[in-house]
């Protein structure tokens, strides 16, 4: 994996890979985080599209730079176990027909096109559990709403450039609403609170 390196304010690094992120990508993100949080000098590494923010502790950012950096050259490097989610889901989403129409597509072709990838977690954002998911079929790629809603119920399933997700709970939102499932993807009093982390697998089951 070919990545830079930077000083991120005063006490983090970003390390930025070359080119568009994918799949590959972001699992040696994933790989690298997980290897680097084991640092005791390091206290927190989040995975973002294409990125890693590294948190050190205050003075000890030149040798978790070169720790970064030898972990990035080493190509034996150890993956971890990959978890694979099976999510189950009703297609009655308020935006399907349009989004097919759209795409040229029949409803049943947009749905057979929806679940037919093995998608991996990009990272998580927006909201609490909200996993970005990649491997999405790119003629279902379609931008955002131009007037969000102001209320997606938990547990939609939903479409927003090239990416696909589940809200975990509900709040605004301007994706494209394909269906939902009973998945619970963030529950406070579940550890850990989240389903899905960076790295998972997803597959898409119609009910």
């Amino acid at each position: 994996m070919r990545a830079r390196v930077e000083a991120y304010g005063e006490e983090a690094l970003l390390l930025e890979i070359e080119g568009e992120p994918g799949i590959v990508g972001q699992a040696q993100l994933e790989e690298v985080a997980r290897a680097i949080r084991s640092e005791s000098e390091v206290r927190e590494a989040v995975v973002g599209l294409g990125n890693l923010a590294i948190l050190v502790a205050r003075g000890e950012r030149r040798l978790v730079a070169r720790r970064l950096l030898a972990l990035l050259a080493d190509e034996n490097r150890a993956a971890s176990p990959v978890r694979t989610h099976e999510i189950s889901v009703r297609y009655d989403g308020e935006d399907l027909r349009e989004l097919a129409l759209l795409h040229g597509l029949s409803v049943e072709e947009a749905i057979a096109r929806h679940l037919a990838p093995l998608y991996s977690v990009a990272f998580l954002g927006f909201a609490p559990g909200f996993a970005y998911l990649l491997g999405l079929d790119p003629q279902l790629s379609t931008p955002r709403r131009i007037r969000p809603r102001t209320r997606v119920p938990a547990g939609s399933v939903a479409i927003g450039d090239s990416f696909t997700a589940v809200y975990p709970v509900a709040s605004p939102g301007g994706w494209h609403l394909l269906g939902r499932t009973e998945s619970v993807l963030f529950d406070p009093m579940r550890s850990p609170a989240t389903l899905l982390a960076s790295g998972d697998r997803v597959r898409f089951v119609r009910i």
